[in-house]
Parts: C-alpha cells; sequence; structure tokens
C-alpha cells in the first residue's frame, strides 16, 4: 500500500538536512552536553530556516523511540502491566529486572534494554531545543508572531522530553541554555521544579503555536494535550482540564466515528482499522492526530529499518514449527510464497514484545468492541496451517488441515529441539492487535530486500491524539472525585469502538482509565512513565488508590502504586515466571525509576547526578536543586 502524497505538505529538506544534529557517537562523555558541537553553530543560527530545521531534527528525535528493531518503546512497555520481553532463548534481555537494570549493566543493547538510549537521546533532544530557544533574537523575522511561533515550538519540544525523563529518572539536570564547551558539573534538579518550568514554558506555547501546520509540526492541539500531562503530574486537576478541554471542545479536532481514508471502502473492516492505517494518519481527514512522527519509505532519509512493528510485537509463531497431530511435518508455513501467504499477512515475529494476560486477555470481556474483532485481533488460533506439502498429502487427514486453525503444540506435536524440550508459550503462543501493527506496503521488497521476511515497513506514527486527551481529561475527574464526568470521557473513546458503555459512575476509578488505555493506546502510550507518573501523584496527594492502600513520598521506592499495579497486573512477575532459559520475570518497587547509567556520573567530575533509592550509589546522593538557576 503507498502513501497518498496529496493534500499532504511536508517540509522533508529540512528535516533530512538537519539529520546531522542527532547523531551521537559511542562516547559516554557526551552523556549531557557532548564535545560534538551542533553543525549549527552559533554562525549559522542567524536565519529562520536554520532554527525550523533544528525544530525538524526534533521531530526525528521524538519519532526514534518508536522504530527499529528493540526499539526502545519496549522498554517502557516492558516496565509496566501491559507486557515483558518476550525473547526467550537467551538470558540477557530484561526478564529478570532485579539482576539485570543496574548502574553498571548494558543499558542500551538491542538484546538488553535501552534505557540508555533514553538517557542519552532525550538530553542530547533538550540540549538541541535549547539551541533554538539560546539563539532566538538573532534572525530577522517578519513578525513577532514568527518568532514565537519557533520559540513556543521549541519550549514545546524540551517539555517534552523533560515529561518523560523525569517520570523515567526522576531528579535530573535541568538544562535551560545551550552550551559552547563540554560541561562536567551537572546536578540534579527537583522534578516538581522541572515540571513547573515546563509549565510555564507551555503556557507561553499556547498562545503563539497554531494548529494547521504541517504533518510531523507541533501544533496548539499537542501543547495543550502535553500541558494536561504536566498539570496532572503537578496535581493541578483544574489546570489539566482545561488544558484537554482546550482541545477537545475547540473545534480543530475531534474523534474519527466514520470511515474515512484509503480503506474506507472496506466491508469487512471498521473506523478503528481506517485510524491506524499508515497512509490515513497524516491526511487533513484525520480529524483526531494532534502530533505526528513522518516516516516514509519513499522519502530520502527513511528510518533504515522501518518501524519493525510486525517483528517485535507479533508472536514467533513461525518458529513453533508445529507437527500436525499426525505427527511429521514441522513446518505451518511456507514463507510469502504460500498459497496463503501468513508471513505477508501478519509479519512474522520474533515476540519481543510479549502481551500479558492482562492486556492480551482480561481487558477484552466485550465482544462488540471493534479493538478485539475477528480481523482485528488477531489470536493464535486464527492463523491456519498453510505449508503446501500439507495440501500435496495423499493422506487425506493431513491434506484436509490445510487451511484449518492451528492448534497449539504440546509435548506431542511441538519439535522439541528447538525449545530444549519445553513449551516456550511465552515466546510463541499468544494474541495481538492486528489492526496496530500491520504495517505493509506493496513495493517494500523492491525498494529494500532486507523486508524479507515482513517486519513492518516505514509509517507514520501517532505520538499525541485526541482519544488520550480524553482520557487524561477523565482521569483528571477521578482526581476530583468526578466520576460521572470520567465516565463520560470514557465512554466517548468506548463508544466510537462500538464497545459497551460504562453505567455505574461509582464504579469508575483510576484503574478504569488505565484499562481503557490498555486498549486504546498499544504502542502510543509510554507506559511506564504514566504509570510512574500516576504514582507519584498518590503518593504527593495521599489519596487512597482503588486498593485500598494510600502512599507517601517519604518511602516512594519502597511502596508506590507502580510496583502494586503491576503485581496485581502482569502475571509474569507476580508468579516469577521462569523462562526456558532458567531466568525468573521479576521486578521491585524501587524499579518505578530507572537507573542513572553509571557512565553519566563518572563523566560528571564537578557535579552531582543523584542515583536513584535501590540502586547502588544512591548512598552518595546530595540534596537535589530546588531552585532554578542554583
Amino acid at each position: 500500500m503507498k502513501y497518498k502524497m496529496k493534500n499532504i505538505k511536508i517540509k522533508v529538506a529540512a528535516i533530512f538536512a538537519s539529520m546531522g544534529l542527532l547523531a551521537i557517537n559511542g562516547c559516554k562523555k557526551s552523556f549531557l552536553d557532548s564535545d560534538q558541537l551542533s553543525q549549527y553553530s552559533p554562525s549559522n543560527l542567524d536565519n529562520v530556516e536554520a532554527l525550523r530545521a533544528v525544530l525538524n531534527a526534533l521531530g526525528l528525535a521524538s519519532r526514534g523511540e518508536y522504530f527499529g528493531d528493540s526499539a526502545p518503546y519496549l522498554t517502557e512497555s516492558i516496565f509496566s502491566d501491559v507486557a515483558v520481553e518476550g525473547t526467550t532463548d537467551k538470558a540477557t534481555p530484561a526478564q529478570n529486572l532485579v539482576s539485570l537494570i543496574t548502574p553498571e549493566a548494558d543499558l542500551n543493547s538491542d538484546n538488553t534494554n535501552k534505557i540508555g538510549w533514553y538517557w542519552t537521546n532525550f538530553f542530547a533532544a533538550i540540549r538541541s531545543a535549547n539551541t533554538v530557544i539560546s539563539n532566538i533574537d538573532r534572525p530577522m523575522y517578519k513578525s513577532e508572531e514568527e518568532k514565537n511561533q519557533i520559540l513556543g515550538a521549541a519550549y514545546f519540544y524540551r517539555a517534552y522530553f523533560y515529561y518523560r525523563l523525569v517520570h523515567e529518572f526522576g531528579d535530573v539536570p535541568l538544562n535551560l541554555e545551550d552550551f559552547d564547551a563540554p560541561k562536567t558539573d551537572f546536578y540534579s534538579t527537583k522534578r516538581d521544579v522541572i515540571l513547573h518550568k515546563m509549565k510555564a514554558d507551555l503556557e507561553f506555547s499556547q498562545k503563539w503555536v497554531k494548529d494547521g501546520v504541517d504533518k510531523g509540526q507541533v501544533t496548539n492541539g499537542a501543547v495543550n494535550h502535553l500541558l494536561s500531562k504536566i498539570d496532572l503530574a503537578l496535581g493541578d486537576f483544574d489546570g489539566a482540564i482545561a488544558a484537554a478541554s482546550k482541545v477537545i471542545d475547540g473545534g480543530t479536532y475531534a474523534l474519527m466515528t466514520n470511515r474515512f481514508g484509503s480503506t474506507a471502502s472496506d466491508p469487512t473492516k471498521n473506523v478503528v482499522w481506517d485510524l491506524h492505517r499508515m497512509d490515513n494518519k497524516a491526511i487533513p481527514a484525520n480529524k483526531e492526530a494532534l502530533y505526528l512522527v513522518i516516516d516514509r519509505e519513499t522519502l530520502p532519509g527513511r528510518t533504515n529499518l522501518g518501524s519493525q512493528l510486525m517483528r517485535n510485537t507479533v508472536p514467533a509463531w513461525h518458529f513453533a514449527n508445529l507437527k500436525i497431530p499426525q505427527g511429521g511435518l514441522q513446518d505451518i508455513v511456507d514463507g510469502i510464497t504460500a498459497e496463503i501467504p501468513l508471513t505477508l499477512m501478519y509479519g512474522r515475529g520474533i515476540g519481543r514484545y510479549r502481551g500479558t494476560s492482562y492486556s492480551t486477555k482480561e481487558i477484552w470481556t466485550d465482544d462488540t468492541d471493534y479493538r478485539h474483532a475477528k480481523g482485528m485481533w488477531m489470536d493464535m488460533t486464527d492463523l491456519v496451517y498453510n505449508n503446501p506439502a500439507i495440501k500435496a498429502s495423499k493422506d487425506p487427514a493431513i491434506s484436509s488441515l490445510y487451511g484449518k486453525p492451528i492448534q497449539q503444540f504440546t509435548s506431542e506435536n511441538i519439535n522439541k529441539v528447538f525449545t530444549n524440550g519445553s513449551l516456550d508459550t511465552i515466546r510463541h503462543w499468544f494474541g495481538w492487535p492486528h489492526y496496530k501493527v500491520f504495517i505493509n506496503s506493496t513495493n517494500q521488497y523492491a525498494v529494500d530486500p532486507s523486508w524479507n521476511p515482513p517486519r513492518g515497513t516505514n509509517t507514520d506514527w501517532y505520538v499525541f491524539r485526541l482519544a488520550e486527551t480524553y482520557l487524561l481529561r477523565a482521569e483528571a475527574y477521578i482526581w476530583k472525585g468526578q466520576k460521572a464526568q470520567a465516565m463520560a470521557d470514557i465512554n466517548r473513546v468506548r463508544s466510537r469502538a462500538n464497545a459497551r458503555l460504562l453505567v455505574d459512575a461509582n464504579k469508575v476509578n483510576m484503574g478504569t482509565v488505565l484499562d481503557e488505555r490498555a486498549r486504546e493506546l498499544f504502542w502510543e502510550e509510554p507506559r511506564k512513565t504514566e504509570l510512574t507518573r500516576i504514582a507519584y501523584i498518590f503518593a504527593q496527594t495521599g489519596i487512597a488508590a482503588y486498593n485500598g492502600k494510600t502512599y507517601n513520598m517519604a518511602n516512594f521506592s519502597e511502596n508506590n502504586f507502580f510496583y502494586d499495579r503491576i503485581i496485581e497486573k502482569n502475571s509474569f512477575y507476580r508468579d516469577k515466571v521462569p523462562t526456558v532459559q532458567g531466568v525468573h520475570f521479576e521486578i521491585a518497587p524501587y524499579h518505578v525509576l530507572w537507573p542513572v547509567p553509571a557512565w553519566a556520573q563518572r563523566f560528571n567530575i564537578n557535579g552531582r547526578i543523584n542515583q536513584n533509592q535501590g540502586y547502588a550509589g544512591a548512598e552518595n546522593n546530595v540534596p537535589p536543586l530546588d531552585k532554578i538557576g542554583e
């Protein structure tokens, strides 16, 4: 399926001209400031187009966490209630988080986790935003409005990356200006101080950033959406409601409730399918997208390996090597050339993202929900035996299996050599949201033969979408005890999905919102970030959670809602389930915050970046800065 570029304006040349700004070498000294000074040196930042190019490069920085094999977003997901790391063929992935997630561990590898990726790349992005902010007065502008629009967009990006960092790592260094030399005297700043500064900046952006801009650029809707999140994090629930309401009620954006785009005429699908098609996300008819990242296989400088979502999130069904019940014929699939081309239809996954029973089964109690309908959601039994040798068999008992649902493997019908004699349903047998992760292209093999077998090619992706704005406002209403209003907002999302509406407001709580987020925002919400944010709010306010517990900041790393929610919903961590390698899934309360990579502290020789409680080195912490400018 090719993109329809009509009516989509993207400043591609500026985007890819600025890609070099984001390059980060392997030297760990670059953890916050980098020895490599930007190609946009002060002498080059005296014109408007140069500053816009840096903003476009920040769009690329946003894009990076979603795409590629073992995409960073996987790490956000496995520190949560919705998923675990499913590659059980080795012992290095983040499964036993207690033993593997340490400051000295390898924190940036496809085979371990991407915690270090977030630290390095998000701080690099903040520096790029500061490059624009620090040089904002140098160019000649057509008007004060043009200047403030650029400044407002830079404030948005800086706030976006800081919002993520403070809910991944807690107190972190606050950098508000660009550097002209390496810096080795960083100190941690309190999380709430950082958030208050980001809120003030976004209130400026609210006034100047416009809607109706080129796709992939910052919109006013995105500014208010992020401001709603930051207001929630600060406990300003009225502010969060006001910011979300500006998006919901402003007239520019709307939930997509009618069929639209290139797939609108397909009678076997529905509006949710249309919403998540690769060539529908950035078209003018789509009123739900607040902020997108752009990635097209037809554009120069595209992500080399694309989204790889069909590789990362689909079970390794082709590895299962199921024997037919009669024995023999171990392969169920004959690649993309089979009469029933399962690989082309669903991708050849390797099961990195292993959904939990909670996210793949327990929340799906509504048989009318579009998001879990036949053809939208895939269960393993929706796959069929398609090896041509089965169809060609002279034994009717065998040939009759062709095109029939596969059967879950047992000790009798599995190829034991592959799994060392164990039945690995962790990696090979689970359901997935086909409507979200199916990313195809008719010419992907011609463009790049490395796409064979299909992994999920280049695609635009939602960062902020109006459905989440409704759920943010619902959450704010719950914090205020206004459950009827919260139920109404949740029902707007459920109604579009054709799910049964909630009818008892007294039963609506934070778990209700989290369940709906899990249904609606697969691979869109940074689940660990959002759970940590909610855990902070419970601890800061003392509001009782739906589990009957109250929390406080005094022992946040030992007792928090983040951990209790995961143990409640994620049976892998709760039951310390073993893998075929003998590794047991395990998580601890202090994983509410990630460790600051040890190399970040080592090169900061004249300052102190505090380590989070629960990790080695926290005993050397100093009081974090509680004022800007200290």
